[in-house]
């Protein structure tokens, strides 16, 4: 029986964190649809990578699968977040309370009509079949072939999206505009999965550059939870009909939480404005050094047992030489 190897380690560990919680997510558990959305991510990373090059897997089928859940899990996912990001304002005071229900009605119909369509989707997808078609990888990864160069391909990703990632930040500035920040956010979020893989499966030590992407990206991701809860607010505040027209002036409300919102997004830019000389030197580092590492191939254990063979045997014949010389 074949042991595991390091990389058919990485698959197991994110086909079982998968597994664990589509179930949960295929009958609307919140909790369930996040993380399962993360980690069809980060197997959708992975597959691609550790099956470069082998023969024999269905690798290819089972990306586009992991593909079509992702997408089934992330619109209700966003909305999800929504709905948090109002429960949060609705405890700070001065938040207009009849304006926050009003977008808050609107986000839960809107996730309603999506948690539909995503529970449909799921129940299109086949978790045994997946298995089986992951697991044509994973029987590969025990015993790979000549070709199997994924270090090669995952340095040319890493070098790839360090410069797209270099490239958005500059593009981006310090000026506050939402679509070249979505666009850093995206960049940042791309090489840090890779560079996740090539520290779980041992190319390179990158846990440093890691935790830089992750602070950034997690500023950036609040930056766009507020930036989606503004185009909510709007949504209401040109609705023909609004849901408490006797009530007063609800546009008055809806305007305030809109600057509200807008104020914290002002915050959270002048903190990633703070950010911009570590993650520019993290994208840098990612693209010169990480890539080139994980680049190089490193020796396999045959040769270097070869190695130890052929050094052995010269020994040997160094010592009968020598006994033959006392002889």
């Amino acid at each position: 029986m074949n042991r595991p190897t390091t990389l058919s380690r990485v698959l197991d560990r994110r086909t079982r964190a998968l597994l664990r919680y589509l179930p949960g997510a295929a009958v609307g558990d919140d909790k369930a649809v996040h993380q399962s959305r993360v980690a069809s991510r980060r197997l959708r990373e992975a597959v691609p990578v550790l099956a470069y090059g082998l023969r024999g897997t269905r690798a290819g089928k089972a990306r586009k699968k992991i593909r079509r859940l992702t997408r089934a899990l992330g619109t209700v996912r966003e909305l999800d977040v929504t709905i948090h990001v109002l429960g949060e304002l609705g405890d700070r005071p001065g938040t207009p309370r009849p304006a926050l229900g009003d977008v808050r009605a609107h986000v839960l119909e809107e996730r309603e009509r999506r948690r539909a369509v995503m529970l449909e989707r799921l129940a299109e997808i086949d978790p045994a079949k997946l298995t089986r078609r992951l697991g044509t990888v994973r029987t590969a990864l025990m015993q790979p072939n000549r070709g199997h160069e994924w270090r090669k391909l995952l340095g040319g990703r890493i070098a790839k999206r360090a410069k797209r990632l270099s490239r958005a930040i500059k593009e981006a500035g310090q000026i506050y505009a939402p679509e070249p920040l979505h666009r850093v956010r995206i960049a940042a979020k791309k090489l840090r999965y890779a560079l996740e893989l090539a520290g779980e499966s041992r190319a390179a030590q990158t846990t440093t550059l890691v935790r830089t992407l992750k602070r950034a990206q997690d500023t950036l991701g609040r930056l766009h939870d507020l930036q989606v809860l503004q185009h909510h607010v709007a949504d209401v505040a040109a609705a023909p009909h609004p849901p408490h027209a006797g009530r007063g002036a609800p546009d008055a409300g809806l305007g305030i939480l809109s600057r509200l919102i807008e104020d914290d997004c002002r915050h959270l830019h002048a903190r990633y404005i703070a950010m911009l000389p570590a993650l520019t030197e993290a994208a840098e580092r990612a693209g010169h050094d990480v890539a080139v590492r994980v680049s190089v191939a490193r020796r396999s254990r045959p040769v270097k047992m070869e190695a130890r063979a052929g050094r052995a045997a010269a020994n040997g014949s160094v010592r009968r030489r020598a006994a033959g010389g006392r002889r």
